[in-house]
């Protein structure tokens, strides 16, 4: 543990050790996906471009790494809510230096929309239906493995925790005939697997591989997951940023994540047009102009390479 001074900006965000005031950490501020304050606990996740490698080259893909800070302080919740406002600063800079009157975007809702608080919970509504929840007996052989490959839920999902990307033909998993695509995995024999690392839940599940019955907590959940923002005009920011159809980063508190929006999920759709093989260009203009109610579906795009061939599961 070591004591560091925080530093908040429009621009950036920087920690320096109390002591030296030596730079642990330096962001930009557009660079942050994800701000959680959990009690007296801070969780700051920023984007990093990687250099390209030669096999990546080819299919012209940028690569990215996730970078997760955690502190610990009684003031947890004011520091979020001051990184909140300075993305919001941020924001009304820019439209002043667009040219645009930051009092008057999103002041006209259109008739019938709900209010910049809304919240789209349809996710919540979901995991909190008991018909929903479920445990499943996997009965397998000793030493056989579940047959499942697993990916992450995405930043942004209510409930974070391992989502079932694929099954084995003929394993136990879909033997049993009680699992599906796009299940939550939330506990495993009663272990709870919420808020863990995909590589804890991974290792969790290789764990039981000698037992030959296996109770697995799971939420049925469909693969596709449909968001919906609500921006009462075209010039109000979305919240979001896109990349290869990948949604890479998300405005805390914006409209985006208030709708369901996730990182690291491939966005299948857009207000019923399809936009799997749509060229980035497109796809940005399908949001530029849609406005009033986006519809958004997404699935996590490790999901979507393994469905579409694109990458060989691991199954566990």
């Amino acid at each position: 543990m070591t004591e560091v001074d925080l530093f908040i900006s429009t621009k950036r965000i920087k920690v320096l050790t109390a002591d030296s005031q030596e730079a642990m950490m330096d962001h930009a501020l557009q660079t942050i996906s994800y701000i959680a304050d959990i009690g007296s606990v801070l969780v700051i996740m920023a984007r990093r471009r990687l250099a390209r490698q030669p096999a990546s080259q080819a299919h012209g893909r940028r690569l990215y790494k996730m970078i997760c800070h955690v502190f610990h302080s009684d003031d947890a919740q004011l520091v979020a809510q001051a990184i909140g406002q300075a993305f919001a600063v941020a924001y009304s800079q820019f439209l002043q230096e667009s040219g645009i009157d930051p009092s008057k975007v999103g002041a006209q809702p259109s008739q019938g929309a709900p209010g910049s608080g809304y919240l789209h919970n349809g996710d919540l509504d979901h995991f909190s239906n008991s018909e929903n929840c479920r445990e499943v007996v996997i009965e397998k052989r000793q030493g056989e493995g579940l047959g499942v490959a697993l990916v992450e839920s995405g930043w942004g999902s209510l409930l974070p925790t391992a989502v079932i990307a694929n099954l084995l033909h003929g394993g136990p998993a879909e033997r049993s005939g009680a699992l599906s695509i796009g299940d939550r995995l939330t506990a495993i024999n009663g272990t709870s697997l919420v808020g863990l690392p995909l590589a804890t839940v991974q290792a969790a599940v290789r764990e039981v591989k000698s037992q030959t019955l296996v109770t697995l907590s799971i939420i049925h959940c469909p693969p596709v997951t449909t968001a919906i923002i609500h921006r009462p005009h075209t010039r109000e920011q979305l919240g979001f940023c896109v990349e290869d159809g990948i949604i890479c980063s998300l405005l805390r508190g914006g409209i985006a994540e208030r709708g369901g929006v996730r990182v690291g999920h491939r966005i299948i759709e857009i207000n019923g047009h399809s936009v799997v093989a749509t060229p980035h260009a497109r796809v940005i203009e399908l949001l530029t102009e849609a406005h009033t109610e986006v519809h958004i579906k997404t699935m996590p795009a490790t999901t979507y390479r393994l469905l579409t061939g694109q990458e060989q599961p691991v199954y566990l």
